[in-house]
């Protein structure tokens, strides 16, 4: 998987969003808490242990509302997409200033902005994280953008004003049995060589120049070393997308319960709203996960969450 080099920020850049019709965000973000075991009934159309009770792990992203503190409209030119302008929220929270200040000059207005829509191509809005509702401990909030679903730039528009200094919550972008991809930054693991970084087979015992390496740099003609040649270099700490991960459970800490006697290791309580996301998801733990609808969706997928019979909240402390 490449490229195999550090990312540029410890939370993903998310470049490509499946298309929607409905007004809504097209993504949304979580803090990574960690796994716990469940058991659901199986309600696969084609699977031998349909209506059986099976256990599965899931991970647990506490993953409270997003603040919508900007609009920005784009339009398409032959070089990519170019900002047109953006609009700011009138009020803030406080800890939105520990990452960003307000610009000196905020030179348009909402109904300036929204007489630029006849040369736009699209809509985003501008979140922040609110770190400061989750178990973590942590006040700084994180900043990216959104796109905005709909059929036209009007309708993307109009939803974006009318959530424009508001909180988004997860239950507004998605529901339980549907499937999305998951962007993550990976946990680093720092400077490795061959060996651990790609797996390559260790040589012989004979070897003259060592065994922890591949055997050749490539051809003597041309004289180059090609970019397919396995070298030492990063590993981990990259941005990776796990696609097709089903949502089984959108809710909140004061209505169903998924924290272990002693905590989640190694994260603590979850305190508020959360998601829990079949299988495993990238990254370590406390890090931001951002999820978005997905974008080759399997044909044969039943988007209808299974039923859930019982959370394991079993020490995981030993």
């Amino acid at each position: 998987m490449w490229p195999r080099k550090r990312a540029k920020r410890i939370y993903p850049i998310v470049k490509t969003f499946a298309q929607r019709k409905e007004n809504k965000l097209l993504g949304f973000a979580g803090y990574k808490a960690g796994m716990i075991s469940i058991i659901v009934i199986d309600n696969k159309l084609k699977s031998p242990t349909k209506g059986e009770e099976l256990k599965r792990a899931v991970t647990v992203l506490e993953a409270p509302a997003l603040k919508v503190f900007g609009v920005r409209l784009f339009r398409k030119t032959d070089y990519g997409d170019k900002v047109i302008g953006e609009v700011w929220s009138e009020s803030f929270e406080k800890d939105f200033f520990r990452k960003l200040d307000l610009p000196k000059q905020r030179k348009l207005t909402l109904e300036q902005l929204k007489s630029q829509l006849p040369q736009a191509s699209d809509v985003h809005v501008l979140v922040h994280t609110k770190p400061r509702d989750t178990g973590l401990g942590k006040k700084t909030p994180e900043v990216f953008e959104l796109p905005v679903g709909g059929s036209s730039a009007d309708e993307k528009f109009n939803y974006a004003s009318s959530v424009l200094g508001k909180d988004v919550s997860a239950s507004d972008v998605f529901k339980p049995g549907q499937y999305v991809d998951v962007h993550a930054i990976t946990k680093g693991k720092g400077f490795a060589g061959d060996i651990k970084r790609y797996g390559v087979k260790l040589a012989s015992h004979k070897a003259e120049f060592g065994r922890r390496h591949r055997g050749t740099m490539g051809a003597i003609t041309p004289a180059t070393t090609g970019w397919w040649v396995l070298q030492p270099g990063q590993m981990g700490f990259h941005k990776r997308t796990d696609y097709n991960k089903q949502i089984l459970k959108i809710s909140s800490i004061k209505e169903t319960n998924v924290n272990p006697v002693s905590g989640i290791s190694r994260y603590g309580l979850v305190q508020g709203n959360y998601i829990l996301v079949d299988g495993s998801v990238p990254g370590p733990k406390k890090r931001l996960v951002v999820l978005s609808h997905s974008i080759r969706p399997r044909k044969s997928a039943v988007e209808q969450a299974p039923d859930i019979t019982y959370i394991s909240l079993r020490s995981q402390q030993g």
